[in-house]
């Protein structure tokens, strides 16, 4: 008899399993959130290294390396039309590895590299009457690599490279075209890391320095010229917050949207196609729906004032790109589109 009952136990408990096992079968995987939507593609020749800002709600990509030239043609992107059109060309050399942002409604692009030496010139880009000028020469040494941004019309340019890896960090006035010195960058010296700015505060993250991918974060306080020191970009804490971090690269891109910042692309030693979100109110990061474009390096990214971020150009170890695409990080993922 106890036989015949252990019997139906050992059943009731395989039907109870099996019962279990179909019910996960049954349950649908999470949806991930962010959905990559692919654009009408950014109409000059394909390339990388290039340059880019926004003014309003339109975008700006020029410069860049296309495999075999330096270039110094110049585009913009109306989001609203999903249309590119050619603008002047860039006047001064032909060039990759600059820097550009916007400020007081007009573009700049400056530093980078020609083929045979760094450079220091600074352009403005004044899109009414589609013209560019020389402005005062960038105050630090000649250099490509480094990171631009802008807040309050005042443009900041620092790091990058110029024969030694450095963390020199310039502000600029567009009304007095002038450069001041700022606190240098409070980590280690870095090329091709990202900056971007939440709520009138500037980040640099990411980035190279002799061979090492950067850990560090800072974010960047205009109004006292300090460097105030957040949680790092790697797995370093006895925390889970940032156990499944993969966040350090170099020659990556970042945007903002609604106060929160975006990470993409890049490489280290392999090419990245995952993306990060940073919430500053609480200085973690998580992931969102990969790149859905080829994986690649030095692209280039920009925000128009509607926040609608893009992401554009680059280069895997085969091909420069010319696709663009467009991020919307609270929409569920989509396969086909």
């Amino acid at each position: 008899m106890k036989i015949y009952r252990n019997h139906i136990l050992i059943g009731l408990i395989s039907i109870s399993l099996f019962i279990i096992t179909l019910s996960c079968k049954d349950d649908p995987e999470p949806a991930l959130i962010g959905n990559w939507i692919e654009q009408s593609d950014f109409e000059g020749v394909a390339r990388s290294d290039a340059a880019s800002f926004s003014i309003g709600n339109t975008g700006y990509v020029g410069t860049g390396y296309d495999g075999e030239e330096r270039l110094t043609d110049f585009w913009s992107y109306d989001s609203a039309r999903n249309s590119w059109t050619q603008i002047a060309d860039f006047q001064g050399q032909a060039r990759n590895a600059a820097v550009g942002f916007s400020a007081g409604g007009k573009g700049y692009v400056g530093t980078g590299y020609n083929g045979e030496q760094r450079i220091s010139d600074f352009w403005q880009y004044d899109p009414g009457t589609n013209t560019w000028e020389q402005k005062a020469d960038f105050g630090g040494s000649a250099r490509y690599g480094a990171i631009a941004f802008s807040i309050n019309d005042i443009g900041y340019v620092g790091t990058g490279y110029d024969g030694n890896y450095l963390k020199d960090f310039w502000a600029y006035d567009p009304n007095s075209n002038t450069w001041t010195q700022k606190n240098s960058f409070g980590g280690s010296k870095i090329r091709d890391a990202v900056g971007f700015v939440i709520s009138g505060m500037g980040y640099i993250c990411t980035g190279i320095n002799n061979g090492s991918y950067e850990r560090e974060f800072y974010m960047y306080d205009p109004g006292n010229d300090i460097w105030i020191a957040k949680r790092k970009i790697a797995n370093v804490s006895d925390e889970g917050y940032d156990d499944d971090y993969t966040i350090v690269r170099s020659n990556a891109v970042a945007f903002v949207i609604n106060g929160k910042a975006y990470v993409a692309t890049g490489t280290i030693g392999s090419l990245k196609n995952d993306v990060w979100e940073y919430d500053p109110a609480t200085d973690v990061w998580k992931t969102k729906t990969n790149f859905e474009g080829t994986t690649r390096t030095d692209a280039v990214a920009f925000t128009t004032d509607d926040e609608r971020a893009f992401v554009t150009t680059g280069k895997s170890s085969s091909y420069q790109f010319d696709d663009i695409w467009e991020f919307k990080p609270n929409d569920v993922y989509e396969k086909e589109d």
